[in-house]
């Protein structure tokens, strides 16, 4: 998320219990005698003598016994009517609350239908699930703006800001294992043609940052990460300042540790070396210092955002947190308010189950990585994805995994590998139009070489048209064809050996939209390999509970107009709170 710095239940009725006559003995009862009749009678209760009167004693007190415990039943049946009733109306009152807190909209709305791509089940008919999951700048509320400044000359603002934290959560199709890859928002790429229904504002496509596709929708953000990654995109989840606020509370906190002291003076978090527990505003502070930690890049507050949710992943699977109904009411009231998602999971009931699923992966399998990127040729304060990268958005696609059971990197994909993939940047593409839609064939191209293709890949029209999109390749340029085919989400059937030499694609009329294969899931090729995806990535998985974030050492920080390291900063300012004990 970007600092400042960054730049620009209704009442059950009480039912009152039927009154119960009390019984009497049935001695009370006998209307008087007289004559013989009555004598008789007299006699014999006087033989009877106190033997008598002790076993009338003894069938009066059974008797008012009897009529307690009947009561007592009828109370007990009632008050447990009582308390059914009222719980399930609290229950359906608090599960009708949180899906009212929900705000959803399309997953395409205002893109191309297949812009999000479609996941390919595998062999038992299970599918991976992607989410792209959103850390909005936007000050869209007052207490937006409150923490996050930047409001004094526009206000609250209306649009929806800039995902300045972007995520692909990955988990995988049996749920065996889980992958969080961060987008860093300084990440150059091509962004679609998009139209933000809500606001009105539309673009043609553009090349820019990957963050501001967020001012045209979310819908337009998942459009442009599904281009940029080739990963098909099933879900969106969006979050903003107060939310991180709110849920970091809910929690009780997170335990992060920093391994030096720092103090990032544009998002003010101020921290002594060691760990803490960090709640509310410090939780906000940690996740959007992007000066205080690494190189004071994106890429340093990415790491560091990695080290928070891991810590945030242990404590929700920590031994109470989930179990106690207060502090599940809380979290989830919490996060409901603060989550905007699409409407395939805008109910309780479709979060319920994805959290179901994700609870299903150990820690040791959940495995959080930075996509490796480049220097920006046109700008050095950019990057672009580098060619390396091609490889964990493979791994992803093709869900695979990250770690094996013990944790440690798999060794599945290496093993079973046909061929080592071709990086992209040696390979340069003939694209070439062959549906009768203009454009086709540059669209295709500058997503190419926007995901680290060889600038040498030219467009053209095909000879003639084409019902059936073939990837061409010369003797010996296999690999380089999977390579592309994967980029692409094109499978093997679509692949084919040629007599020239080089890769040529011929776009048909079964793809006339889009950057990737409609219902392509990038499978085609050998698999990805697990380290190579891994491999620059700075990648740990959720169960490492000792990781500190590297405070930079770098002058990434301004305080009274003096350029200092973050460290440096902590120093000079005594007069300056903590953010957490």
């Amino acid at each position: 998320m970007t600092d400042p710095g960054d730049g620009p239940v209704g009442r059950a009725t009480r039912r009152r219990a039927p009154a119960v006559p009390r019984q009497r003995a049935a001695e009370d009862s006998a209307a008087p005698v007289t004559g013989g009749r009555a004598a008789s009678r007299n006699t014999t209760r006087a033989g009877a003598g106190a033997h008598g009167r002790a076993r009338r004693g003894t069938s009066r007190r059974r008797a008012r016994t009897a009529g307690r415990g009947r009561r007592i039943l009828r109370t007990a049946a009632i008050s447990l009517s009582l308390l059914l009733l009222v719980t399930a109306g609290a229950g359906w009152w608090f599960y009708e609350h949180l899906n009212g807190n929900l705000h959803s909209v399309p997953l395409t709305d205002g893109t191309a239908s297949d812009s999000a791509g479609k996941e390919k089940a595998d062999s038992f008919g299970r599918t991976p699930i992607n989410i792209l999951v959103m850390g909005s700048d936007g000050r869209t509320s007052a207490s937006d703006c409150k923490l996050g400044g930047g409001c004094s000359q526009t206000g609250v603002q209306s649009g929806g800001g800039n995902a300045d934290v972007e995520m692909v959560l990955h988990i995988s199709a049996d749920r065996s294992n889980a992958t969080v890859m961060s987008i860093p928002r300084d990440t150059v790429t091509s962004v679609p043609a998009c139209k933000n229904s809500a606001t009105g504002t539309s673009t043609g496509g553009y090349s820019g940052m990957v963050n501001s596709a967020l001012q045209y929708g979310p819908a337009c953000q998942v459009a442009t990460v599904h281009q940029l990654t080739g990963i098909p995109i099933d879900h969106f989840v969006q979050l903003d300042f107060s939310g991180v606020v709110t849920m970091s509370d809910a929690v009780g906190g997170v335990s992060a540790c920093v391994d030096s002291n720092v103090y990032d003076t544009y998002s003010h978090l101020k921290l002594a070396k060691g760990t803490h527990t960090l709640k509310g505003v410090a939780a906000l502070e940690f996740v959007r210092s992007r000066h205080g930690f690494g190189d004071g890049s994106d890429l340093g507050r990415t790491y560091a955002q990695h080290i928070f949710l891991s810590s945030m992943i242990r404590k929700f699977k920590s031994a109470g947190t989930l179990t106690n109904p207060a502090a599940v009411y809380k979290l989830a009231d919490a996060a409901t308010k603060a989550l905007t998602v699409d409407t395939g999971l805008g109910s309780i009931k479709k979060l319920v189950g994805l959290a179901t699923d994700l609870d299903k992966v150990p820690t040791e399998r959940i495995t959080f990585a930075t996509m490796q990127t480049a220097p920006d040729p046109n700008n050095s304060d950019r990057v672009v994805a580098a060619p390396a990268a091609r490889s964990l958005f493979a791994t992803i696609a093709d869900d695979q995994s990250l770690t094996g059971a013990s944790g440690k990197t798999s060794a599945a994909a290496t093993a079973t590998a046909t061929a080592s993939p071709v990086p992209a940047a040696r390979i340069a593409v003939t694209v070439e139009n062959g549906t009768g839609i203009g454009g086709r064939a540059s669209a295709v191209a500058g997503a190419l070489i926007d995901r680290g293709y060889s600038s040498g890949t030219t467009t053209g029209n095909a000879p003639g048209g084409a019902a059936t999109t073939t990837l061409t390749y010369g003797t010996g340029e296999k690999a380089a064809a999977q390579t592309v085919a994967r980029t692409l989400g094109l499978s093997s059937s679509h692949l084919e050996q040629g007599t020239g030499s080089g890769v040529t694609l011929v776009i048909g009329t079964d793809w006339t939209s889009g950057t990737s294969f409609p219902g392509g899931s990038g499978t085609s090729g050998a698999p990805a390999d697990a380290k190579a995806a891994k491999a620059d990535a700075h990648s740990q998985t959720a169960n490492e509970s000792k990781s500190c974030a590297k405070v930079s050492t770098y002058k990434t920080v301004s305080l009274n107009g003096v350029a200092m390291t973050p460290s440096q900063a902590y120093a000079a300012a005594v007069g300056k709170k903590d953010s957490a004990p």
